[in-house]
C-alpha cells in the first residue's frame, strides 16, 4: 500500500513538472505552493513515521495530520493569492496557526530526509527573529512579533515563497526530471560502460573508471552523497577485488562524486541558485566554472595515477570491459545526443532553463522511442519512462524541503539583519585584507557546511559570507563560487565528511582514514577557490592572455600537487624531490606573468628526466 502512494505522489509531483516545464509556470506563489505541498507529502510518504515499529499506527496518524495542514496552508495560498499580492494583509490567527504548522511539516521532513543538523539551524533562525532583541552588543535586534514574523514567512514573497522555493519548483525540478529520465533510459548504463572503456585499462584504472563515471552521473544528480551510494556500489567492489586498499577505495569515489556538482554542463542545483541570487544567466555561471572542473578533475585523474603506480595498482582484465562498438551503438548513443541537443537550442534560442530542459527531455523522448522501437515492447518503455518520473519525484524531496526550509532561515537572515552583521565583523577581524577573509571565509564555510547537502550549505554561506567578501572588492561571481566550492568540499572534509562515510561503509573500513585520503586526492579543490581570486582568467575574465595564465597556473598546481602528497619521485633523492615540487607550487601561485611558465619548464624537466616508474601488473586470471 505504502509503495503505491510513494509511486502515485512521485509520479504526480514529475507530472507536475513536466507539465510546468513545457507551458510555463503558474503565477509565483501559486506554483511553489502548489509544489511544496506535493513534495512534503511525497516526503511523507517516503520517510514515514515510525516505520516497522510497533507505534506505526500512531506515526500513520501524526504523518496524516503534517500532511493536512500542508495541503491547508498550501490551498490557502492558491486561493488568497491575488489579496497576498495585491495588498499587504495583516496575520490572523489561523495565519499564525498555519504558518507554524507548514513551518514544522518543512522541517520534520527535513529531518527525516538529512537528519537533525539543518532543521536546527532553520529552528535557531527563527528563535534568533523572535528572541534576538534580549541579547545585549552588535547581535541584538529590535525585537520582532509572531505576527510580524508570519507576515513575512508566509504572507508574502520574501519567506517560504521566495525565490530559493521558486527555482526548487520551476528549475532545478526541471533538470532532476531531465537527468532522472536520462538515467532511465539507458544513460547511466552509458555512462558506466564509457568510463569502463576509457579508463579501464590506465594505471589505476578502476580508481579512474570511478573518477569518470562518478563525474558523469554527479553533473546530473547534484548530490555527492546519493553519487556515492549510486555508482559506488559498483565501483568501490571493482576496486576492493583488484586489491586496492580500502580506505582509498572510498576516498576516490567520494572525491570524484563531489567534483560532479562543481563540472558542467550541468552542475549540481547549487549552481542554478546561485544564478537566480546574482541575477545573472545560468549559462555565465557554466562558463565561469569551466576551468575550476577541468582541473579538479585532472588533479584526482593525476593523483590517482602517481599513487596507482607507486602501489602497484593492478589494471582491469580487458574482458571485463565493454567492447567501443558496443558503447557507441546508435541505439545507446542517440538519445543522450538528443537529450543535450534539445537543452542546447533551448539555451541558445533563450528560452528559459526550465523550458531549455524541457526541450531536452522532448528530445531523450523521441530519440529513445525511435531508437528502442522493436527492440523493446511499449510496456518495457513506459514503464521506464514511468520509473524515471517516480524516481525524480522523489529526488525532488530533498531539494523541495531544504531549500523552502533554507529561505525560511534566508528570511529570518535578511529580517533581522545578521547576515551584514556577521560580515561586518569578518571584515573588521581580517582588517580589509582580502586573503584573510578569504580563508577566514573558508573555514566557515566547511564548518557551517558539514553535515549538509551542498545546495542547503550553499545558500546558508552565501547569505553571510559572500557580502564579506564582496566588501573587500571581491567580484560577486567570484566571491560567490569561493564559497560554493567550500560548500560542496564540506562532504570531504573531517571531521563531518559525509560523502565519505558513505563510501567507507560500502568499501567496509573505517572512516578516518578514507577522510585522509579524499583531503590527498581532494587537494586541489581547496587550492582552487584562492586561485578564482588570484587570476580573473579562471571564471574567463580578463582577455585572453590572463585566461591562458590561469590556465597555465592551474596545470602546473595540478600536477605539482598530487606529485608532492603522492610520494612521485624524479631524482631518487626526498628531498631534492621535494624541494623541487615546493619551488614550483610557489612560482605557479607567484602573481607574476613570467613564473608560471617557469615553474612549467622545472615542472616538466623533472618528469621528463626523473626516474621511471615501474610497470603496473596485470590482475591474475
Amino acid at each position: 500500500m505504502l509503495d503505491r502512494v510513494q509511486s502515485g505522489l512521485a509520479l504526480l509531483v514529475g507530472a507536475f513538472v513536466f507539465y510546468t516545464a513545457a507551458t510555463g509556470p503558474f503565477e509565483s506563489l501559486i506554483q511553489r505552493a502548489i509544489f511544496l505541498a506535493l513534495v512534503v507529502c511525497l516526503g511523507l510518504a517516503i520517510y514515514p513515521l515510525g516505520h516497522e515499529r510497533p507505534w506505526r499506527r500512531l506515526g500513520i496518524c501524526i504523518d496524516v495530520l503534517i500532511a493536512a495542514i500542508t495541503l491547508c496552508a498550501c490551498s490557502y495560498i492558491v486561493v488568497n493569492y491575488d489579496e497576498i499580492m495585491t495588498s499587504l494583509p495583516w496575520a490572523t490567527t489561523l495565519d499564525m496557526v498555519l504558518t507554524a504548522g507548514l513551518v514544522l511539516a518543512v522541517l520534520e521532513v527535513g529531518r527525516r530526509a538529512v537528519g537533525i543538523i539543518f532543521p536546527a539551524l532553520v529552528v535557531i533562525g527563527l528563535a534568533y527573529a523572535l528572541l534576538g532583541d534580549n541579547l545585549p552588543g552588535s547581535l541584538g535586534h529590535r525585537g520582532f512579533d509572531m505576527a510580524f514574523v508570519t507576515e513575512t514567512i508566509f504572507l508574502g514573497d520574501l519567506g517560504v515563497w521566495g525565490m530559493l522555493t521558486g527555482v526548487a519548483a520551476t528549475v532545478i525540478a526541471a533538470f532532476v526530471l531531465f537527468g532522472a529520465l536520462l538515467l532511465h533510459t539507458g544513460g547511466g548504463q552509458s555512462f558506466m560502460d564509457l568510463a569502463m572503456r576509457l579508463g579501464g585499462r590506465q594505471a589505476g584504472g578502476a580508481a579512474k573508471i570511478a573518477t569518470i563515471a562518478s563525474g558523469l552521473f554527479g553533473m546530473i544528480s547534484g548530490s555527492a552523497v546519493a553519487n556515492v551510494a549510486t555508482t559506488g556500489n559498483f565501483t568501490i567492489p571493482m576496486m576492493r577485488r583488484l586489491g586496492y586498499p580500502a580506505p582509498f577505495a572510498a576516498a576516490v569515489e567520494a572525491v570524484a562524486s563531489t567534483g560532479g556538482q562543481i563540472a558542467p554542463p550541468i552542475m549540481g542545483a547549487a549552481a542554478f541558485v546561485m544564478a537566480e541570487i546574482l541575477g545573472i544567466s545560468y549559462v555565465d555561471v557554466m562558463v565561469a566554472a569551466v576551468i575550476p572542473a577541468l582541473l579538479f578533475y585532472l588533479s584526482v585523474f593525476v593523483t590517482v595515477h602517481i599513487v596507482s603506480v607507486r602501489r602497484n595498482l593492478r589494471l582491469v582484465p580487458e574482458d571485463e570491459l565493454p567492447s567501443w562498438s558496443e558503447i557507441l551503438q546508435l541505439r545507446r548513443v542517440l538519445p543522450i545526443f538528443a537529450a543535450l541537443l534539445g537543452l542546447g537550442i533551448g539555451i541558445f534560442m533563450g528560452r528559459s532553463v526550465a523550458t531549455s530542459a524541457f526541450y531536452g527531455i522532448g528530445g531523450l523522448l523521441v530519440a529513445f522511442v525511435a531508437t528502442s522501437y522493436g527492440a523493446l515492447s511499449v510496456k518495457t518503455m513506459a514503464h521506464r519512462v514511468l520509473a524515471g518520473i517516480a524516481d525524480a519525484g522523489k529526488g525532488m524531496v530533498i531539494i523541495g524541503v531544504l531549500l523552502a526550509g533554507a529561505q525560511i532561515l534566508v528570511s529570518m537572515i535578511n529580517l533581522t539583519g545578521i547576515g551584514v552583521t556577521l560580515s561586518s565583523l569578518i571584515v573588521s577581524f581580517a582588517g580589509d585584507l582580502t586573503v584573510l577573509v578569504a580563508i577566514v571565509a573558508g573555514l566557515v564555510c566547511m564548518v557551517m557546511g558539514m553535515g549538509l547537502p551542498t545546495t542547503a550549505a550553499y545558500v546558508l554561506v552565501a547569505a553571510v559570507l559572500a557580502p564579506a567578501m564582496t566588501a573587500v572588492g571581491v567580484e560577486p561571481l567570484t566571491a560567490h563560487l569561493f564559497v560554493f566550492y567550500f560548500a560542496t568540499i564540506s562532504v570531504i572534509t573531517p571531521p563531518v565528511c559525509v560523502a565519505v562515510f558513505v563510501g567507507a561503509g560500502i568499501a567496509g573500513t573505517n572512516w578516518l582514514p578514507a577522510a585522509m585520503e579524499a583531503v590527498r586526492l581532494g587537494a586541489m579543490t581547496y587550492v582552487v577557490p584562492f586561485m578564482l581570486l588570484m587570476y580573473p582568467g579562471m571564471t574567463g575574465g580578463g582577455g585572453a592572455l590572463s585566461v591562458l595564465n590561469a590556465l597555465l597556473s592551474g596545470l602546473v598546481l595540478v600536477f605539482a600537487i598530487p606529485a608532492l602528497l603522492g610520494g612521485q619521485r624524479f631524482w631518487g633523492q626526498l628531498w631534492l624531490d621535494r624541494g623541487m615540487l615546493v619551488v614550483v607550487i610557489v612560482l605557479a601561485l607567484w602573481p607574476f606573468a613570467l613564473a608560471p611558465f617557469i615553474a612549467a619548464g622545472v615542472l616538466a624537466t623533472g618528469f621528463y628526466f626523473g626516474k621511471k616508474q615501474p610497470s603496473v601488473p596485470e590482475v591474475p586470471q
